[in-house]
């Protein structure tokens, strides 16, 4: 059976899993076949050469005529895009995959989590957490599971990014409270706090996120609209989502936990970093160099770095030989892989819309810290 596949956005994301949908027969022998039918957007022209650049078979402006006409439903739009889309899907028991956040707000994930239960286990939904499939992240969860590191005692994440620096740097709906719900909280901290579940969230670790600290910081209070710059005019719009963000974590164990993400931290172009340390070892990750973990063991004087580019490492046996790097684009090729192969088997799926809930709740905590300046427990 071939998988008609429907996906709404032709951007950022659009072009990440259109690539790595192009590359599944490639390199995944086993995958399910697809088709890549229709590319769903608002703008006739533009949609059409994406159509031609991504490989899409059709185009249509209204993703209302597509939910229930395909197989499986990416929904790859901005934040405020994901809710309606997504919970039409399912209600028509079409399987989604959407992006991360899962929602604009805490109240727009559970409603969306509601319908992917409704819709039942043999329709999946995907949230799409992609650094979940790097595999020196997978190579990492092992030695946890393993209890390699023993008792984890701290858990630091950090995901910098510079490109909002320049307070001339055109405004956008990333700054945008109403159409992506928060700023680097929700981009960059989505991605660190389902990496700290994904890794250390099960009981024998550390445990689920038990209460947290949050402080958020917006630096420049509005920005120039693209129209003005092209016109040379001084037209702004307010910022009216945070630039920067740090939270303190405290886990059911009793382990400590530090998030941080800006987009303002200077030379930093896409710095995704995890420590965590337990009483037996520690483990060290960069996305920027994300095919080594470092990992200090027992009496060792200091970390050794592992190259996870073996053959028995995860994933890369459908690659190249050993020492051939991996690259941030395969990530979505291991992704798109676990998605569609679990849709064509009527499979679970893991992220799924419980873990991109489970994360927005977290967010939400932060955001909830910040505003009373107190410690807030999760459910």
């Amino acid at each position: 059976m071939t998988l008609e596949v429907g996906v709404l956005g032709y951007g950022f994301m659009g072009k990440a899993h259109a690539n790595a949908m192009a590359r599944l027969p490639m390199f995944f022998p086993d995958a399910p076949e697809i088709e890549r039918r229709v590319l769903v957007g608002r703008h006739e022209d533009a949609l059409s050469d994406a159509a031609d650049r991504l490989g899409f078979e059709s185009i249509a402006t209204d993703w209302a005529d597509v939910v229930d006409d395909v197989d499986v439903f990416y929904n790859l739009g901005p934040n405020h895009a994901h809710v309606e889309p997504s919970i039409a899907a399912l209600e028509a028991g079409t399987p989604v995959f959407c992006e991360k956040p899962l929602a604009p707000t805490l109240e727009d994930a559970e409603a969306m989590a509601t319908a992917a239960h409704e819709a039942g286990t043999d329709v999946p939904a995907g949230c799409a957490f992609n650094y979940r499939f790097v595999p020196a992240i997978r190579y990492a969860k092992r030695l946890l599971e393993d209890g390699e590191l023993g008792d984890i005692h701290h858990v630091r994440a950090r995901y910098l990014q510079d490109w909002l620096v320049d307070p001339t740097a055109p405004w956008s709906w990333r700054n945008d409270e109403e159409l992506a719900g928060s700023g680097a909280l929700g981009d960059l901290g989505s991605h660190s706090v389902d990496l700290v579940r994904f890794l250390v969230g099960s009981d024998d670790l550390a445990g689920e996120i038990d209460r947290v600290s949050g402080h958020l910081r917006t630096f420049v209070e509005e920005r120039p609209t693209e129209d003005a710059q092209s016109a040379g005019g001084p037209e702004t719009r307010p910022v009216t989502v945070d630039d920067a963000y740090s939270a303190q974590l405290e886990f059911e164990n009793g382990a400590m936990g530090t998030l941080e993400g800006s987009r303002f931290a200077t030379g930093h172009k896409n710095d995704h970093s995890l420590e965590i340390h337990g009483s037996a070892g520690s483990l060290r990750f960069s996305l920027e160099r994300l095919n080594e973990l470092e990992v200090l063991r027992g009496d060792d004087r200091g970390y050794e770095t592992i190259l996870v580019t073996d053959e028995d490492d995860p994933y890369v046996d459908h690659w190249w030989p050993p020492g051939h790097v991996l690259g941030w684009e395969h990530t979505f090729v291991h992704e798109n892989y676990e998605f569609l192969t679990a849709v064509d088997r009527g499979d679970t799926y893991a992220p799924n819309f419980d873990d991109g809930l489970a994360a927005q709740r977290v967010l939400d905590a932060i955001e909830e810290s910040d505003d009373s300046g107190e410690w807030i427990a999760l459910e």
